[in-house]
């Protein structure tokens, strides 16, 4: 009598791993490596707007204690940065202009560093920069005034320009190489803008002092659906809106700078209302809920903007 072996899928198994290699075989190289990569724009709906954030560089920074938390010891900046599970030797900034299309206008908020990063994202997203109708700057710091100008033309030929008053007002008597290489060209053709003023229907502005002396965020309104253009009022989503008393170096107001993200963050938190922070962790959108203890937390946006989309 013959004993037919049993097989089961364990032993199946077993002997495959046993099998030699098929004659004629050859290992495949190995898939190269490519490097760290993502998308540069993301855009949403906020009611009938198309709302594209653009992310137009982004950079790492040394000793980010140095930046945030300059009234906190180093304790305390690394017991905090352990919890939310960041180094402490190094910080990545994300430098994120907005695109808002209201339906009949295309405004662009803030410019970049560079015209032609700015300019390759808008690409990326599907417009021209020609197609820019109006740039509006939230404030003068260069990473936002920047991209105005490539090769000493305006970058957006076809574009009207608004900012804050008092911001102009200030950085004109500055004597800043930035603001008269960027914004002095465009002078008489920018509007000037004070709190509650409207760039474009259904855009509002609103003072949010302290980062620089007229730094303004901007409300974005349709049909029901709210969203801020933070701009500068929190640099970071740990290191300064999750503790808004902590000081920031750029802050050229520290304690006015302090008030206004409490201010802020209050009103994010008590309407659930979703916000563009400029250097928010790519792609910038998020939500803030209170911890309970003064403080706050971000909440990245998930999809909440793009159901339906």
């Amino acid at each position: 009598m013959i004993n037919t072996p049993k097989f089961n899928r364990r032993t199946a198994l077993m002997g495959a791993a046993a099998l030699p290699l098929i004659a004629g075989t050859t290992a495949r190289a190995a898939a190269p490596m490519l490097g760290v990569s993502q998308n540069n724009f993301k855009r949403v709906k906020v009611g009938a707007f198309e709302v594209t954030t653009l992310l137009a560089g982004t950079s790492a920074r040394p000793d980010p204690h140095s930046i945030f938390g300059l009234n906190v010891d180093a304790d305390e900046f690394n017991s905090v940065s352990a919890a939310a599970g960041l180094p402490t030797d190094t910080a990545q900034f994300f430098f994120t202009p907005t695109l808002v299309n209201t339906g009949s206008e295309l405004v662009l908020f803030d410019t970049g560093l560079q015209g032609p990063a700015t300019v390759s994202a808008i690409k990326a997203a599907g417009y021209t920069a020609d197609q820019i109708d109006k740039v509006v700057i939230t404030h003068m710091h260069g990473d936002h005034i920047g991209g105005l100008m490539t090769d000493d033309a305006p970058t957006f030929a076809n574009a009207a320009y608004m900012t804050g008053a008092a911001e102009f007002d200030h950085w004109a008597k500055a004597e800043n190489e930035n603001f008269e290489g960027k914004v002095r060209p465009l002078a008489e053709n920018m509007t000037m803008l004070d709190d509650g003023g409207a760039p474009a229907s259904g855009i509002t502005a609103m003072a949010m002092f302290g980062h620089t002396p007229g730094h303004m965020a901007y409300m974005l309104e349709s049909d029901g659906t709210q969203l801020v253009l933070g701009a500068d009022f929190a640099n970071h989503y740990v290191w300064s809106l999750a503790h808004p008393d902590w000081e920031v170096r750029f802050d050229m107001d520290k304690p006015a700078a302090a008030a206004t993200r409490r201010r802020l963050l209050d009103m994010l938190a008590a309407d659930r209302t979703a916000f563009v922070g400029y250097h928010m962790p790519w792609p910038a959108i998020g939500y803030v809920e209170t911890n309970g203890d003064g403080g706050y937390r971000y909440v990245p946006h998930s999809y909440q903007l793009t159901v339906g989309g």
